[in-house]
């Protein structure tokens, strides 16, 4: 679990993808830039995915025939066979799309509209459309669903069809039509899956599977269910490792792109080996000065932030650095600095960090984003000196930048906003901190892709409501984040569990004991799985859960959780000497008021029970 001396410093690559969770690193603002090689940006055709050629299935009657002067004029079928040939070998070999549009055309009109011929021209069009990025993705589409009309006739399970789903698919995406890109990516999938099982002759499916993979890893990540694209991108790795070569440039992309999957979702444990094979790769490969060799080290600093390992981050950053500025990739160096200083932020190095962003703001242009990432990480600088003022002039500045910004990049603008309105909350201006809160959460709910900082962000604004009092107001944005996250990550995500804490404190507030409980058992639930039973917040949740039953007088239940919160306190030893005191303490409270219930009497303590926050106290609330 991430602790809390990280809870301001996230991700410097993946702005896209980080949930909004208690006890996380919040948002490296130069994250706002897209990371330098996405998995879900990687092309299909890195592993010759294979565009179809029609070749068609018996050889022409122009090839069967002798060149003898002396042979007999053609028949009126054999001279209609020929010039069909001909008009197949002039598709065959048309390569740009203006050949090829007219090709298709001669073609279109001398086939049967249902013969399958057709349908392999109709794939090959849509697919150069689709491969040459085509922005008329209705045509694409058009195409993808004629050619699977024909092909998919007679009920075959063939990769033409496979392919044509897939085609169809990407359309979808393109166009946003997200459950339709899904089904048909399916279907494909379960073809080619049935084919490699049972075999498919001499031709390979394996490029074609690798393309449906990672087009269903980027449909599910644009629907917010990014756990489950992660099993896609696992598989994309698997396919690539049995057909590139070992040590392969692409194939250390592959690692790396997993690597960037996993830590989106903060999964930094599983990310650091894939990350650290992708670099032994490019290394070994490319050499130490290699751009990609720069992109790894790159990622391996946000990986190691994400540990918490902030010395070992900084140091992959600055040899990133090295690199990028011997390329002079000068924008990229520029997010790397501002990286570099929210990682001496998190570090305690605070003046060091103010003069690489002073550096880095001399060199970015005035009304950019850049600049105005510079002035928020130096407002989270200056807040960590005690100045507040210089903090909230910095931030004024970098909104005034944002605002500009918000249709042209509304969903980079909104994390800078959920950046800032972290900011306001450390110095309590929690009116402030809420307004940029909902500010965000209005263009977010317009970018369907991006339903997982919906989640985060409902999420965040529910808990500052609940802090700040307005338990009504804050439920619904709970019990949205709660879904919207559910989706996202996972139904066991400890993110997830940290929203149903906070559900079940505000129902406490609402004199709801029955609804609390639920929510708790819900969160101890997954907190035990996702951080462990002896985890602080795994145990609070526990404790919750004990106040819940006892407010509901069920006081043979509030005595066993109690029990159970005593002896996780006795697992962490000294260091938690008062919280094992006043865990037996509340104990010794639930064993009167039981024992009270049952003979029908009132306890002493009772009248007291509020105002000494024993076991009927709403129970802390978790700050995600």
């Amino acid at each position: 679990m991430i602790g809390a001396s990280s809870r301001r410093l996230l991700l410097s690559t993946l702005l896209k993808s980080k949930p909004f969770l208690r006890s996380l690193p919040k948002p490296l603002l130069s994250s706002s830039i897209p990371p330098p090689h996405s998995p879900l940006s990687s092309s299909a055709k890195t592993l010759s995915f294979p565009l179809v050629n029609p070749r068609f299935l018996h050889p022409s009657p122009r090839a069967l025939q002798t060149c003898s002067q002396n042979a007999p004029p053609l028949s009126p079928r054999q001279r209609k066979l020929q010039e069909k040939s001909d008009l197949e070998e002039a598709f065959e070999s048309a390569t740009n799309t203006e050949e090829i549009f007219g090709a298709f055309e001669a073609l279109e009109s001398a086939l049967d509209p249902s013969d399958k011929k057709l349908g392999l021209a109709c794939l090959k069009v849509g697919q150069h459309l689709d491969a040459t990025g085509s922005p008329d993705h209705e045509k694409v589409l058009n195409f993808g669903l004629r050619a699977l009309r024909i092909l998919d006739s007679g009920g075959e399970s063939s990769v033409s069809v496979a392919m044509a789903l897939h085609l169809v698919g990407s359309a979808c995406f393109e166009l946003k039509r997200f459950n339709d890109s899904l089904g048909f990516l399916n279907r494909a999938n379960r073809i080619l899956t049935t084919l490699e099982n049972e075999g498919s002759g001499d031709f390979d499916v394996r490029p074609v599977s690798h393309a449906v993979q990672l087009q269903l890893a980027n449909t599910k990540t644009a629907m917010g269910r990014r756990e489950e694209a992660l099993t896609n991108l696992r598989r994309c790795l698997e396919l690539k490792e049995s057909i590139l070569d070992p040590n392969s440039r692409e194939l250390g992309v592959g690692y790396r792109d997993l690597a960037e999957a996993y830590a989106a979702v903060l999964n930094f444990k599983e990310a650091l080996p894939l990350c650290l094979k992708a670099l032994e790769i490019h290394k070994a490969q490319l050499g130490l000065n290699s751009v990609e060799v720069a992109h790894d080290r790159r990622l391996l600093g946000v990986i190691y932030t994400g540990l918490e390992e902030h010395e070992k981050a900084l140091e992959q950053n600055e040899l990133s650095q090295k690199v990028l500025k011997n390329w002079g990739m000068d924008s990229d160096l520029l997010h790397a600095e501002i990286d570099a200083a929210n990682i001496k932020i998190a570090l305690g190095k605070y003046e060091e960090a103010v003069n690489t962003l002073k550096r880095v703001a001399e060199q970015s242009e005035k009304e950019s984003e850049t600049r105005a990432l510079v002035f928020i990480s130096m407002a989270k600088a200056l807040s960590n000196q005690e100045k507040v003022e210089d903090s909230k002039r910095c931030l004024k500045i970098a909104c005034g930048i944002l605002e500009k910004k918000e249709l042209i990049s509304p969903a980079r603008v909104s994390e800078a906003y959920v950046e800032i309105s972290s900011l306001y909350e450390a110095v309590n201006e929690f009116d402030t901190a809420i307004s940029l809160l909902k500010k965000s959460l209005f263009m977010l709910e317009r970018l369907p892709q991006e339903q997982h900082m919906e989640g985060n962000v409902a999420a965040r604004i529910g808990w500052l409501l609940l802090l700040t009092g307005k338990v009504a107001e804050a439920v619904p944005y709970l019990e949205s984040a709660a879904e919207r996250m559910k989706e996202s990550f996972g139904p066991k995500h400890f993110g997830v569990g940290y929203v149903y804490n906070n559900l079940g404190a505000a129902y406490m507030e609402m004199d709801r004991p029955q609804s609390a409980a639920q929510m708790f058992a819900l969160a101890k639930e997954i907190m035990d799985v996702s951080l462990g039973p002896h985890h602080t917040d795994s145990i609070e949740a526990c404790q919750s859960l004990a106040n819940a039953y006892a407010a509901m007088g069920s006081y043979a239940l509030a005595l066993e959780f109690q029990k159970r919160v005593i002896d996780a306190w006795g697992n962490h030893g000294p260091s938690a000497r008062d919280e094992l005191k006043e865990a037996n303490r509340l104990y010794d409270k639930l064993k009167k008021k039981a024992f009270a219930s049952l003979s029908g009497a009132v306890p002493e303590e009772d009248s007291v029970t509020q105002r000494e926050g024993s076991d009927t106290d709403p129970p802390k609330m978790m700050h995600q």
